[in-house]
Order: C-alpha cells, then structure tokens, then sequence
C-alpha cells in the first residue's frame, strides 16, 4: 500500500510540474519571433534529417498494408478495392502514428539527451546566469519544430506508403493499375487526409514537449541522460496513442 501510494504521489507531483512547464511555455510564446533562426535549425533537424528513416518505415507499412488487405478481403471484397483500404488507412491512422512512434525514439530521444546533457553541465545554468531563458531560447523552437514538420513528414509517409502497396497490388495480386487510384479517389474525403494530420501535429507537440520537460529534469551525470532518453521514448509512445485514441474520437467518432 505504502509503494502504491508512493507512486500515485509521484506520478501527481510529476503531472504538477509538467503543467507548470507548459504554462511556462504558453507565456513565452511571444519571444519567438526573436528565435526563427533556431527555428529553422530545429525544423531541418526534424524533418530533412528524418527523410530517410520514415522512407524505410511507410515503404514497409505499405507493403505490408497490401498484404494484409488481399488477404483479410480475400472472397469478401473485390480486389480492386484494395487501394481504397490502403489510402484510408494510411493516411488516417498508419502514416501519422508510425510516423510518430518512429520520431518519438529518433527525436525525442535525442531531444531529450541534448537538454539533459545541458542540465547536467549546468550549460542550462549558464544561460540564466546571461538572462537567457532557456525556454524560449531552447524549448520552443524544437516544440514548434515539431508541432510543423510532423504533419509534413506524414504527408510524405502517406506517398510513400500507398506507392508501394500499389507496386505490390498491381505486381502480386493483379489488380488493375487505373483502377487502384480510380477507387481510392472515388471515396476518398477530405477528413482522410486532414484528420491524420492533425493527429500528426498534436503528436509533434506530444514528442518534442515531453522531451523537453524529461531533459530539463537530467540529473546525476551520463546514467541520468540516458535514463530521460529512456523515459522520453517511453511517455511519448504512451502519450501518442492516448492522443490518437482522443482525437480519432472527436474527428471520427461523433464524441
């Protein structure tokens, strides 16, 4: 009972300062106008050194999407509506959350180590001793790198993806090349694409935050940088599909 009640108080004393650093944040918003070129730095960090990875990651997802809907339709739905399951599930669930949990251990990860080697060296220290707050000068560019480039790289996941399960459709189950677009235009809606993107952006704003909030709390040298590496990769995943799950419900589920 003891250790129970140990952690339901840590994970509120916890859930207490996240709130704070995120009301921290809220009223520096207005500093970043002086920031955009760390903005951009963080932006290219993101997105453009994350290209290849998420290649690799949606051409699988769509080879394997290909598969799974030949086999789980076989006799049940004509195969020339494959590319219709394919565009719908991937452009609202797959690309945005694999997209995600990849970046969450590519990014947050690294988010997190750089903040916590910063803690731990007291370079966090130095900046405040220079009346330089390390919230908008290192927090909020990489959170609003973030909350942009996600959508960005799921849109380029989302292309990637339905490519190669079309080249896997057309070469292995036969189905007619027109026709795979033809159909997945045909019901196609606007909310398909839409609605994983702004998954996507609140995902980038789950990724990046946590990230910075598990950094800044680094502490006790190499062992405590990589134990926030670890809890970032962590909370972030969890966080992601708790988020998936919330908006997925508003968008798609009438809540």
């Amino acid at each position: 009972m003891n250790k129970f009640r140990k952690s339901i108080f840590h994970f509120l004393s916890l859930l207490g300062e996240f709130l704070i650093f995120l009301s921290s944040l809220l009223l520096h918003i207005q500093k970043l106008r002086k920031r955009f070129p760390e903005i951009i730095k963080q932006m290219k960090r993101i997105g453009n050194d994350s290209f290849l990875i998420i290649a690799v990651t949606s051409a699988f997802t769509g080879l394997v999407t290909s598969v799974q809907a030949s086999y789980q339709t076989s006799g049940y739905i004509p195969k020339n509506l494959i590319g219709v399951l394919v565009g719908k599930s991937t452009m609202i669930e797959l690309a945005p959350v694999l997209t995600a949990l990849v970046l969450a251990g590519k990014i947050g990860a690294s988010i997190a180590a750089e903040i916590g080697t910063m803690k731990v060296s007291e370079q966090l220290d130095a900046l405040e001793s220079m009346a330089i707050d390390p919230l908008d000068y290192i927090y909020l560019p990489r959170i609003l790198a973030g909350f942009v480039m996600l959508p960005i790289l799921t849109i380029f996941s989302n292309a990637i993806g339905i490519f190669f399960a079309y080249g896997l459709s057309v070469l292995k189950y036969n189905v007619n090349a027109f026709t795979f677009f033809t159909n997945m235009k045909a019901f196609f809606l606007p909310s398909d694409l839409w609605g994983g993107l702004v998954k996507a952006a609140f995902f980038g704003l789950v990724i990046t935050t946590v990230g910075c909030f598990t950094g800044s709390k680094a502490k006790g040298g190499a062992e405590g940088v990589g134990q926030v590496a670890t809890q970032t990769v962590v909370y972030s995943s969890i966080l992601i599909l708790i988020m998936d799950f919330v908006v997925a419900s508003i968008l798609f589920g009438g809540f």
